[in-house]
Formats: C-alpha cells, structure tokens, sequence
C-alpha cells in the first residue's frame, strides 16, 4: 500500500496513526515541491487534491477522506488495534466521537490556522472569532462527555480517537485549552504517550517550523 501524506497535516495524522498502531507495511509518498513526481501521482489517483490517499496496489484500489481509510484499513489490514468496535452501540458511538472531533474542532481549528496564512489585508477577524468560539463550546461538549473515560469512546481506542489526536493537539495551539478543561487535558496527554502517536509527532519536526502557530 502506498499513502501520499504531508507530515504537517492534521488529517493524514489521523490515518498514520492507526498504521502505526497496528505496524502496517506501507510506502510512504510525501507531498512536497520538490517531488513532482509524487505529486503527479497523486493527482492522477485523486484529482480533487486533498489528502491523504490511499493507493492498495493489491487490490487494485484507491481510497480517500480519512475516516474511510481507517475503515478500509480495519476491514483489509486487521490487526491489535481494531477502528470499530464490533459492538454496533459502541461502533455508533465511535463514529459520533470521529464526527465531533472532525467537524467542532478540526474544521474550527483549521479555518484560524488558514487565516493566519493569508495576507493580512484579506484576513477574517469574524470569521476567526466564530471559530473560536466553537471550539470553546466543543471543548466543553467534550469534556463533559468524555468523563470518565479512558479513550474517546469508551474504554478501547478507536476511530474517535485517531480523529481526536490530530485535532485536539493542534487545536490546543490555537486555542489553549488545558486550563480550562482537564478531562480533555489529560486524555491529549495519554494520546501523545501512545506509540502510534508519539511516532507521528517526532515526524513531524523537521517541518513544524512551518506551522504558523509553532511559537504561540
């Protein structure tokens, strides 16, 4: 299998880490301006241009949108670490987790990072207010409903909580969120000390420079 990825971004985070988690065989393509040739790739295989994709030369597939690769992944390269609970009320629930995390805290956290990249005379003050303000109200969402839980969905990590790693790490640079919300605090901290993460965050710091945010 073969995964075109950048190592800054959230969402292919979110498919590294269950490879990882489970040590899947794959060969990494990195997207970059100075690998055309990856670039033309995965261009051909995935004309909209976002990432990460997918390609199981075995089976002939190409796959894209990163909770679908975890699936796919869940269903033709098993192993310890399984994304769906086999439980369909606890599957349910994964998949919930894996929606808030993707939709309340990434897309918010997403939209600030964007503005900050663009020029500043076409910059959106509003528009980054209203994102902050909904990741405070999906951090308190969270922080209740995660209580007493170990992992995002329960007590078994899951698809939720490769959706939750990317997420709340970046989000907690954009919008801090430690102080306020110790529940979420201290499972970002058990996330960071899991293997599968832990490897995706040494990766990424050749490049974190690049991250708008990685000074505060």
């Amino acid at each position: 299998m073969i995964l075109y990825y950048h190592p800054l971004s959230s969402y292919c985070w979110k498919v590294l880490i269950p490879l990882y988690e489970n040590a899947t065989p794959f060969t990494p393509r990195l997207l970059s301006q100075e690998d055309a040739e990856a670039a033309a790739e995965w261009m051909a295989l995935w004309p909209i241009g976002r990432f990460p994709v997918l390609r199981d030369e075995r089976r002939g597939q190409t796959v894209a949108e990163a909770s679908i690769i975890i699936e796919y992944l869940d269903r033709h390269a098993p192993g310890p670490f399984r994304a769906i609970p086999a439980d369909a009320d606890a599957a349910l629930e994964a998949r919930l987790m894996d929606r808030l995390f993707d939709n309340y805290v990434m897309g918010p956290m997403q939209a600030i990072v964007a503005d900050r990249l663009r020029p500043e005379a076409a910059r959106d003050p509003h528009g980054v207010a209203q994102s902050r303000q909904m990741l405070t109200k999906a951090y308190a969402l969270l922080e209740e409903r995660m209580a007493g839980r170990t992992w995002a969905a329960g007590e078994d990590v899951s698809l939720a909580d490769c959706a939750a790693a990317p997420s709340l790490f970046y989000a907690d640079k954009v919008e801090p969120m430690r102080r306020d919300f110790p529940t979420l605090a201290a499972y970002l901290d058990r996330l960071e000390a899991r293997a599968g993460f832990a490897r995706v965050l040494a990766e990424k710091e050749p490049y974190w420079s690049m991250f708008p945010y990685a000074n505060g």
